[in-house]
């Protein structure tokens, strides 16, 4: 027999054997991982279920689902004010609706001013937006007696009320770029800015 053939075939037997064995120990390391993922799994699921027993955790979110539970209160409370709409209102009912929530936007409008129709798209778009804030409107040929005493002179104008204090107002476009087509955020911007520059917290428009 050749000696060359038979170191050959000795060779190729023995790359075998380190092959297989490479393959083995490949295997046992990833059944070994599979197991230490698995253990793993099992050791957060533990810390899991122990985190839940913990009592500060339970107070936190007992504490939470209080707030949210009176929030939810709070709104229900302000809709059944009016609030989350945009509505008409007249001038015998004015000063109750002004004086009867803590915030409240009133637009004096003209049902014939084109500029009046686009601030109430604007406002119906806001209401629902923000409900801690009641918003209305009033016909200002309808309501003589507070156009006048508000000095009303140029429509629209829109008035911030605090308390059923008058703190500020929107007259015109003038603080809308003095165009048509401004945009809605604009308009709550200009509210924002001026609702929380006439008075100390809580905000005026939130």
């Amino acid at each position: 027999m050749d000696p060359n053939a038979v170191k050959s075939t000795i060779s190729n037997l023995a790359f075998g054997h380190v092959i297989a064995a490479a393959a083995r120990d490949l295997q046992k390391e990833m059944v070994a991982q599979e197991k230490a993922q698995a253990s793993s799994s099992v050791n957060e699921e533990v810390d899991l279920d122990e985190l839940m027993d913990d009592p500060e955790l339970e107070k936190l979110h007992a504490e939470r689902i209080a707030a949210l539970k009176k929030e939810a209160e709070k709104r229900q409370q302000l809709k059944r004010q009016g609030h989350g709409e945009y509505r008409e209102t007249t001038e015998g009912d004015f000063l109750g609706e002004v004086t009867g929530s803590e915030l409240v936007i009133c637009h004096f409008y003209h049902r014939d001013f084109y500029r009046c129709k686009i601030m109430d798209k604007h406002l119906k778009a806001l209401a629902p937006k923000h409900v801690d804030t009641k918003f209305i409107k009033l016909d200002a040929e309808n309501a003589p007696f507070f156009v006048s005493k508000l000095a009303i002179k140029t429509l629209p104008c829109v008035i911030l009320f605090r308390k059923g204090i008058a703190v500020d107002r929107i007259v015109g476009f003038q603080d809308l770029g003095a165009k048509d087509d401004f945009p809605t955020t604009k308009l709550e911007n200009v509210l924002i800015k001026k609702g929380n520059a006439s008075n100390t917290p809580p905000p005026f428009f939130v």
